[in-house]
């Protein structure tokens, strides 16, 4: 995978700012909107950070139509980004899959997968975050899941990016090795 060739330093600043700009936009909406809204029941959440769907649980104006525009806005922006991974790993796979060697082959996967299986666990904690129904919502399955997609992803992934590293794989089968003899 010949990135530094394939990759010039343009496409990566086009595609860095294309991802800033679309996320400060996305956030700058997200923000007016929450800040627009009246609240009547307090100002107190119960997550550990202020999620949106938590906020409109204190609005004693009716969102729907404010939170529909939102959905809609959300849902093209989920798409649009799930499409362009998508389509990379497709691009990425094929070309992994040309490689001659067994080897190089092994070699290429075992620098994707990690970084696949990082955003596989976001995306889908947090799908299930925004699509969960109503009916199975409680507080407590609201701050397990807002943990799951917003704590979990980045703290498993430099544990996951790690285990590529041939010492750190000799240490965890070292303590499993003993861990596995003091339970025996």
């Amino acid at each position: 995978l010949h990135y530094g060739i394939i990759m010039g330093s343009r496409a990566c600043i086009q595609m860095a700012a294309a991802a800033w700009a679309s996320g400060f936009l996305y956030a700058l909406l997200h923000t007016a909107n929450t800040f627009s809204i009246p609240l009547c029941q307090g100002n107190t959440v119960d997550q550990f950070f202020c999620e949106i769907p938590q906020i409109l649980k204190l609005s004693c104006s009716d969102a729907y139509l404010r939170e529909l525009g939102l959905i809609v806005v959300s849902a093209c922006l989920f798409f649009g980004c799930f499409v362009f991974i998508v389509l990379s790993y497709v691009q990425i796979f094929t070309a992994v899959l040309r490689i001659p060697s067994e080897q190089g082959r092994h070699k290429a996967f075992s620098m994707c997968l990690p970084h696949l299986a990082v955003v596989s666990l976001f995306v889908s904690t947090g799908t299930f975050a925004c699509l969960k129904p109503p009916s199975i919502s409680s507080p407590a399955l609201d701050l397990v899941v807002a943990v799951l997609y917003s704590v979990v992803p980045p703290a498993v992934n430099p544990l996951i990016y790690s285990m590529r590293n041939k010492e750190l794989k000799e240490a965890v089968k070292k303590l499993i090795q003993r861990v596995q003899g003091q339970h025996q």
